[in-house]
């Protein structure tokens, strides 16, 4: 846990409207004055598997190679009350995410509308994330963060 006194959100993000809705949601609702927000974008690793190749993306969305996730949480988050962190990682969205549960208080996701066939090809970094995190997961929806939003 954090040696300061606040809790930590841990949020995945990646540039797209589900990302910003679980940013958004973590830095409006889920998080107070005195927690940190831990924005986190993972990045797939440059390697490929034996037998694929980059027309299959295993791990969902892949951020824009010109998307800069301090600027882009900056923008989101200016009227925070919470310290928002920013951190980029290579690896498997879910792994990573999992991993950086074992330090928060909860974990915050944009929910993924790939439909059963995608989820069950593809597989789900939310699925992975609810079933292995050390902490509470919120799966939020861009349309499920207008309704919690602060008035």
């Amino acid at each position: 846990m954090d040696s300061g006194t606040g809790r930590v959100v841990v949020v995945g993000t990646d540039g797209s409207a589900r990302g910003d809705a679980a940013l958004r949601w973590a830095v409006e609702v889920g998080a107070h004055a005195g927690d940190t927000v831990r924005a986190i974008l993972v990045r797939p690793r440059d390697t490929l598997l034996p037998g694929t190749s980059f027309a299959i993306q295993p791990h969902g969305r892949a951020p824009e190679a010109d998307y800069h996730l301090d600027e882009h949480v900056a923008g989101l988050a200016r009227t925070s009350k919470a310290k928002v962190e920013t951190r980029t990682v290579h690896g498997d969205p879910a792994t990573e995410l999992v991993t950086a549960s074992a330090d928060a208080d909860v974990l915050v996701l944009g929910a993924h509308r790939g439909g059963a066939l995608a989820d069950l090809v593809l597989g789900s970094v939310g699925r992975e994330c609810v079933r292995f995190s050390r902490c509470p997961v919120v799966v939020i929806t861009p349309e499920a963060a207008h309704r919690f939003a602060p008035a």
